[in-house]
């Protein structure tokens, strides 16, 4: 899937790859796709968690050589 920019969050702990997607979306236009790639277990749960509560769209999520993988279009 094609993204508008792609976040290296691999080595961070939670709640770390979510403090940086934030960080990243929202310099992002509305309709833009954020890749994240992470390598902690937690971000399974906290990114479509957040992406759910935040009101941004999780596109896919894939895991790829245990790096967790997400694609999120900002609302």
């Amino acid at each position: 899937m094609d993204s508008n920019k792609v976040l290296n969050a691999e080595g961070l702990a939670c709640p770390m790859p979510v403090v940086k997607a934030k960080k990243e979306i929202d310099q992002l236009e509305s309709g833009q796709i954020l890749e994240v790639h992470a390598t902690d277990k937690g971000a399974a749960s906290d990114i479509p968690a957040w992406t759910k509560s935040s009101g941004h769209e999780l596109m896919q999520q894939d895991e790829e050589n245990d790096i967790l993988k997400f694609w999120i279009k900002k609302s």
